[in-house]
């Protein structure tokens, strides 16, 4: 074969695209960016510093669960990582807000999530994608949106700032006393048997067969106080 035969013309000229195709992509993708490494290490430091002062000190302080704070730390570390690295591929503020949507929107099939809980995963996605996503805002402009995240979300967290008010459903065996007249004598026992600063009580779906009756029970809670626990079967509309 000679130089100009035409199957070796062919093959040169593959041969000079993929050479020029891998030149681009040389190009285009360095192999080493100190200066985006590094802004991707400070923001993502600072993202999860952010998630992590309000689960340790505002979540976990009073719920003890290692379970979510497993899963809002990595939901921020997962969230922030996605929306700073698909906004170098020119991410549309149409998806990014898509994808806040679904995740916003997540419920857990093997248990009920609480509605706290769910507002802390729902404050953790917003904080991480802010910072994932707030390319051309100020730095002391970030710092102040996640301090005022901090400190509303400490605010509403501080029973010396806002009273608290939470309950509990219970399946209350003296029956005798859910008449209105032995209201008091009824909220004395609870608080008695429950070491619970009763505030007021409700009567729901009473069973004289088994002579008991679902009563959901209003408390000031402890600053020690865990997260309220209810079962599938309690929440039941029937029960009130």
């Amino acid at each position: 074969m000679t130089p100009s035969d035409p199957f070796v013309q062919d093959a040169l000229m593959d041969g000079n695209a993929i050479q020029e195709a891998s030149k681009i992509l040389l190009t285009d993708v360095p192999l080493f960016d100190g200066p985006s490494l590094a802004h991707l290490l400070f923001r993502f430091g600072f993202n999860l510093l952010v998630s992590w002062i309000i689960i340790q000190f505002f979540y976990y302080k009073k719920s003890d669960r290692r379970d979510f704070y497993f899963t809002f730390l990595m939901f921020s570390v997962t969230v922030f990582l996605l929306i700073f690295l698909m906004d170098n591929v020119k991410l549309q503020l149409g998806m990014a807000l898509g994808l806040f949507a679904i995740f916003g929107i997540i419920r857990y099939r093997t248990e009920t999530v609480s509605i706290r809980e769910m507002t802390y995963l729902f404050i953790i996605i917003g904080i991480s994608v802010i910072n994932g996503l707030a390319m051309t805002v100020s730095y002391a402009e970030l710092f102040v949106t996640n301090l005022i995240f901090i400190l509303v979300t400490w605010v509403l967290e501080n029973t010396k700032v806002l009273k608290h008010t939470d309950f509990k459903i219970i399946l209350y065996d003296k029956i005798q006393l859910i008449v209105p007249d032995k209201e008091a004598e009824l909220i004395e026992d609870i608080r008695q048997r429950t070491g619970l600063d009763v505030i007021k009580i409700e009567i729901g779906n009473i069973d004289f067969l088994r002579d008991v009756a679902y009563i959901k029970v209003f408390y000031k809670p402890t600053d020690k106080a865990s997260s309220t626990v209810i079962s599938s079967k309690q929440l039941k509309p029937e029960n009130f």
